[in-house]
């Protein structure tokens, strides 16, 4: 468990300070892949090494994940372990390939319930997926303290969706077929799904991770009936679950990030995540006004504005961080991951803006609470 292991101390708690909910100096930030393609390094590694095999191989993915930490040295505020969702799938009993240009593919995916028999009945996270952890105690050890490390897993709906699908897919017409014509299996593999998810988020935290986040990417090809029925459940019983195996002395914060599922905001403030990550469909104003202070919000510039050139990013970010606050509960990042021909160049304009207008906006803040105590005194 992490409490017996001496990691190094940490020198930046920002992003974890944010995330409960307590005063920052400024916005804390990190990118959703910001260990990938975009970084020629990363570009290097994988000429030599599957996708996979990095994920796999703790060495590899210590590496890759200090990368942008490296490259972006006192810009990040987090890391994230170099991983990928799918190594859920993969721990149940499915064949999951990497085909560089075109993505995830299940040779063999699930087609009718009746296939669910050839899933792992019990997955043992610690057989299946120590690999993982010990990527995330290797990782720890190798950031020295600079900053926090992120753990995640993938959502059940997105899961079962790529396990049925066979891959990426427009309109996950096999997957929601699942649920339309066969509802009770599709509850049994949600469920399924969701008892692993919890074990390896809890491994996860036991091997050193002090965040977590849980990506339902495909949330928001669901309906909003649909949503309640076949995602949300299952994401409070993650963040119900995972705190009660850790105990209040070992829980950390844990974000949830439903990608399009605009219409669930409200609810997914109240389902026990202290963190609610946005994609760039939503202005700063709606954000705090459905979750009314409840979350931190995290997010949320389009990710294609980081090929808009110096001046889009710029006035996109001062649009963001004075939108969403800086100096509490907010965590600047994109609205979804980092794309892969992303110029570092502008990766760095990112962060860089987004440091100086949390500071310049904080400061105001402290400006304009000073005035106000003149004011009250006078």
């Amino acid at each position: 468990m992490s409490e017996a292991i001496p990691f190094p101390p940490l020198k930046n708690d920002l992003i974890l300070r944010a995330a409960r909910g307590e005063k920052t100096e400024r916005a804390p930030v990190w990118v959703m892949r910001q260990a990938g393609r975009y970084l020629p390094e990363f570009r290097a590694e994988r000429v030599e090494n599957d996708f996979f095999k990095i994920c796999r191989t703790p060495e590899l993915a210590t590496k890759v994940t200090l990368q942008p930490i490296d490259r972006y040295e006192g810009l990040l505020d987090a890391s994230i372990i170099f991983s990928d969702i799918l190594v859920i799938p993969q721990a149940m009993g499915l064949q999951v390939e990497m085909i560089p240009g075109k993505g995830p593919h299940f040779p063999d995916p699930l087609v009718v319930p009746a296939d669910m028999s050839r899933l792992k009945q019990d997955v043992d996270v610690n057989q299946e997926l120590k690999y993982v952890f010990e990527a995330i105690t290797m990782t720890r050890h190798a950031l020295r303290g600079r900053v926090p490390l992120i753990g995640f897993v993938g959502a059940p709906w997105t899961l079962m969706a790529y396990m049925i699908e066979g891959g990426g897919s427009k309109t996950l017409s096999k997957a929601k077929e699942w649920i339309f014509k066969h509802p009770k299996a599709s509850h049994e593999l949600l469920s399924r799904i969701t008892d692993v998810c919890v074990d390896f988020l809890v491994g996860q935290v036991r091997a050193g991770a002090q965040m977590l986040q849980v990506f339902e990417s495909w949330g928001g090809e669901l309906g909003p009936h649909d949503f309640e029925l076949f995602s949300l459940p299952y994401l409070a019983q993650i963040a119900t679950r995972v705190k009660a195996e850790l105990g209040s002395e070992h829980a950390v914060p844990m974000s949830v990030f439903a990608k399009g599922s605009w219409y669930a905001l409200d609810k997914l403030s109240v389902i026990g995540y202290e963190t609610v990550s946005l994609d760039w469909t939503h202005s700063p104003e709606y954000a705090k006004a459905m979750t009314k202070g409840r979350v931190t919000l995290q997010g949320n510039m389009d990710p294609n504005l980081l090929y808009g050139g110096d001046e889009a990013i710029v006035a996109a970010v001062e649009r963001m961080v004075r939108g969403f606050g800086s100096t509490q509960r907010y965590i600047a990042n994109l609205g979804h991951g980092i794309l892969p021909t992303v110029p570092v160049e502008a990766m760095e304009l990112f962060l860089k803006t987004v440091h100086r207008v949390g500071l310049e906006v904080a400061a105001e803040a402290k400006a304009a609470e000073i005035a106000s105590d003149i004011r009250i005194v006078g």
